[in-house]
């Protein structure tokens, strides 16, 4: 176990703090000798399968690579190659562990589910909140900031950014639609039958599949904040205390169309920042603004060295916000946006 976070050694206090590494998905999380190896991986926000808690349902089950662990069950010693259950598991060393039923961020294969529709509301001039609810959502698995697909009979799937953590039960979206949108406004209409709808999810890269361990910057454009919002409740569920900062662009204040929410998160939750970016400027289109909002987001560092970047909008923002950022200093790898696999330059 080379080249790793270098961790206490086991004994040393009670409550010391190892590093424990999933395979294949290469998460990792850290883990108190006081707490069980489950209860340390959903704190971080990693999302391990369960339902009992005890080691009955077997469903957290993972075999020893390398490393020292306890039984909690019967106070013995494991070693490697022993199968245990991480429920009832500490660690007494840096762990390596097996565990094929945790994904890596984007890894998940998109399946097609069929939707009930709980509810569509205007909460815009031209923004929709869509409510779906899978009748088994527990087969379905996503990570936070990911998207689906709306499939509707004789027409191209159209995509939307899931807006509700994946601890959800049900599915949230925001749509922009208006009737010079057809495809949007054609799934607004079909969604406000309420009758079931095909979805096939979850699709995209640039989402979480543990809390940071390095200051998270997220950048919206426009409906792009559903992205974001997904993320944001994920996180508050986790033990991160690594700055989130929010920067979300619209053309119009009337565009940001849930920013009491955003201001609500800034005042509530230690962690966040939101930096609204308007334009106030209706003759002009959104490419007349992203400088506007990459020159807000520059503005708040000057070491880029060091932080991970979600970005959601349209290519050309996208784009321009990652040369930017790269040129700052920014790892071209810690820049993630689905704008790179969907639209690639």
């Amino acid at each position: 176990m080379n080249e790793r976070d270098p961790v206490p050694e086991p004994g040393k206090a009670a409550g010391a703090l190892h590093r424990v590494y999933l395979q294949p998905s290469k998460l990792s999380f850290l883990a108190s000798e006081a707490d069980d190896l489950l209860a340390a991986a959903t704190q971080a926000g990693i999302a391990v399968p369960f339902a009992c808690r005890n080691g009955v349902c077997e469903l957290c089950e993972a075999r020893l690579i390398d490393g020292t662990a306890l039984n909690t069950r019967n106070q013995q010693t494991l070693s490697p190659a022993t199968r245990l259950m991480l429920c009832r598991t500490q660690a007494r060393s840096s762990l390596e562990l097996e565990i094929e039923a945790v994904m890596a961020a984007g890894q998940t294969t998109p399946r097609e589910f069929q939707a009930n529709v709980v509810g569509v509301h205007s909460i815009s001039h031209d923004v929709y909140r869509v409510e779906l609810q899978l009748p088994r959502r527990r087969e379905l698995e996503f990570h936070a900031g990911q998207y689906l697909s709306v499939v509707l009979p004789d027409a191209e799937p159209c995509y939307f950014s899931i807006a509700s953590s994946p601890l959800d039960q049900h599915l949230e979206l925001h749509i922009q639609a208006s009737p010079d949108w057809v495809s949007a406004q054609r799934v607004v209409d079909a969604l406000k039958s309420g009758q079931a709808v095909t979805l096939q999810l979850p699709h995209g890269h640039a989402c979480l599949a543990a809390a940071p361990e390095k200051p998270l910057v997220m950048v919206a454009a426009g409906t792009g904040f559903a992205q974001m919002k997904s993320m944001v409740d994920y996180l508050r569920t986790t033990n991160s205390e690594q700055p989130v900062s929010l920067f979300w662009g619209v053309r119009r204040l009337e565009d940001m169309y849930l920013r009491s929410l955003a201001q609500q998160w800034h005042e509530t939750w230690p962690p966040f920042t939101f930096i609204p970016v308007v334009g106030d400027d209706e003759d002009n289109d959104w490419s007349g603004h992203h400088d506007q909002l990459v020159g807000s987001v520059l503005a708040t560092r000057s070491d880029w060295s060091d932080v991970q970047v979600m970005a959601s909008g349209s290519p050309t923002m996208v784009y321009t916000l990652m040369d930017a950022l790269v040129e700052a200093g920014l790892p071209a790898g810690a820049f993630l946006s689905d704008v790179l696999e969907y639209a690639p330059r």
